[in-house]
């Protein structure tokens, strides 16, 4: 009977990251998105023993841009937004040393010339902070032009990421 629900599927829960917002779970019927990353970076985060996962879609690279901005929405920054989703992620018992990281976007989707350059800018400051950090980014799919959509499921691990040119899945556990 293809298409009929199983029945895991129907305990399943997705929780769609909009720009410059995260969400960290240890739920494993959570699945965490966020759709349409283009000059954004997103980052998911996930440790396998805890089952533990996090997603965050970074706007801008720098909060200085913008502080009052940052105050109140802290994920639309790399340089606040990241801090924050490693602080929430370890608040749920996942630990930095078992942390495995996928980082999606930064394109220049803008026709012509991106004066701003934003999407490296974003990759840029992220690269710096994870690393700072000491995560393990074990992959990575950013530049280019094209928009990328990423879904993590909190109980697998398994990460799928959706370009105009096909869908790719691995896994972070």
């Amino acid at each position: 009977m293809s298409g009929a629900p199983t029945l895991p599927s129907l305990f399943q829960q997705r929780v769609v990251v909009g720009v410059g917002d995260l969400a960290v779970s240890n739920n494993g019927n959570v699945n965490l998105s966020t759709f349409a990353l283009g000059s954004c970076v997103g980052v998911i985060v996930y440790d396998k023993d805890a089952k533990v996962g996090g997603l965050i879609h970074i706007m801008l690279p720098d909060s200085t841009l913008s502080p009052d901005k940052a105050q109140k929405q802290p994920a639309m920054f790399a340089d606040t937004g990241l801090p924050l989703m490693f602080r929430n992620l370890c608040g749920l018992r996942a630990e930095r040393r078992r942390m495995r990281a996928f980082v999606a976007g930064g394109a220049s989707v803008i026709s012509g010339s991106d004066m701003f350059k934003i999407g490296e800018r974003n990759i840029m400051a992220v690269k710096k902070l994870i690393n700072a950090l000491g995560i393990q980014v074990v992959r990575a799919d950013v530049g280019g032009v094209n928009n990328r959509t990423v879904h993590l499921n909190v109980g697998t691990g398994e990460v799928s990421m959706k370009t105009p040119l096909g869908t790719s899945k691995f896994s972070l556990a």
